[in-house]
């Protein structure tokens, strides 16, 4: 058993999601578990969620099929809504095997269900200005028109998403949102079912309430982080991972020696170093190199040397340090922290890029 680990706060986990269904009211949520809950473990994510009973989430949302599928396996019993647009005939045989609701947005999808000649529901996306997927919003009233009279498609729910609701200035949000509205108007207006409109992620949830509507797709929320620096904290949350290893050796170095691949690392005086067995190969990026820090015996030390496939080196100078202390590498203690926003300051990137960049060969541990 590898003494490094991801301990997974599962009490966090359901200290956010109550806290994010609190903001929200009765407002119904769509918990996003894509990506193995974004690093965290879908199987055991989901059975926590579903573990609240009459406070469960409403929907699922996941990337693809295979993940839908995974969680049809887990015994989840709430529809799952599939990101990934239909591609091709033989998906709509596992669909409806496993009772999961496509994303459809354009004619070549409506060919396949109507080729197929199966019954199928599905969620219709919108595009109001991220343009990436979906239907464009001036043709989308059409297109749901068409598809409400198709006898083999049900319209579950419509949906878009924003490319904005995280950053301080939100003009282009409104934007999207009036567009996305104003369908949704015109919808009710000649009475074309749509079933749930949802279009509000973690950063419209966090500071966009008009945007709820029917259903609010939560993600990185969930798993304790704020999608963006620029966002309120108007709902507290509490980071569900942490990784946590153990001091593997210890040696001294004099003044003028280097330390690993590269000698981008050379002490300016005589210290200690340990090294640590967590590496590039388990998600602790090349490029923190020389510039992350740890916690161990409640205090923090700089990593120092070039970040290996393997391990890697902090510099402990004099301090008293024992092989087997343990070693916070994200994660709290004392009045110490690490999150994965201070991994990404450093690597230009988001929270949500450093938890499901944590490879599979870090066993995860489960804790409430």
């Amino acid at each position: 058993m590898r003494s490094t680990f991801a301990l997974v706060n599962l009490s966090n986990l359901l200290y956010n999601y109550f806290n994010i269904k609190k903001k929200v009211k009765k407002t119904k949520i769509m918990a996003v578990v894509k990506a193995d809950a974004y690093g965290h473990g879908i199987k055991e994510v989901v059975s926590a969620l579903n573990s609240t009973g009459k406070n469960k989430p409403d929907y699922y949302a996941v990337a693809f099929i295979q993940e839908g599928i995974e969680l049809r396996k887990l015994k989840i019993k709430q529809p799952i809504l599939i990101f990934e647009p239909l591609a091709e005939k033989k998906d709509l045989s596992w669909l409806e095997k496993y009772n999961l609701l496509p994303t459809i947005f354009n004619y070549d999808h409506l060919e396949l269900v109507n080729r197929a000649n199966q019954k199928v529901k599905v969620h219709i996306k919108v595009d109001t200005g991220m343009h990436r997927l979906g239907i464009n919003y001036e043709h989308s009233f059409e297109f749901l028109e068409e598809i409400s009279k198709n006898k083999n498609i049900k319209i579950d729910g419509i949906y878009s998403h924003f490319a904005t609701s995280d950053e301080n200035n939100k003009n282009f949000a409104h934007l999207q949102f009036s567009r996305f509205k104003n369908l949704i108007n015109k919808l009710k207006s000649e009475n074309v079912k749509y079933g749930l409109a949802h279009m509000a992620n973690s950063g419209a949830i966090l500071d966009l309430a008009e945007t709820y509507l029917d259903m609010v797709r939560p993600g990185i929320c969930l798993y304790g982080y704020y999608p963006s620096l620029e966002t309120s904290e108007s709902i507290k949350l509490k980071p569900v991972m942490s990784l946590i290893s153990k001091v593997e050796s210890i040696k001294k170095i004099n003044k003028g020696e280097s330390v690993s691949y590269g000698r981008r690392f050379k002490s300016d005086s005589k210290t200690k170093i340990i090294s640590v067995p967590f590496g590039y190969a388990d998600g602790y990026n090349r490029n923190l190199t020389n510039q992350s820090k740890a916690i161990i015996n409640g205090k923090m030390y700089n990593q120092i040397g070039t970040v290996t496939m393997d391990r890697i080196m902090f510099k402990i100078g004099e301090n008293k340090v024992n092989i087997g202390d343990e070693v916070i590498l994200l994660g709290k203690q004392g009045k110490n922290k690490i999150d994965a926003w201070d991994f990404g300051r450093e690597l230009n990137t988001i929270p949500y890029e450093i938890t499901c960049n944590i490879s599979k060969r870090v066993p995860r541990i489960y804790s409430y």
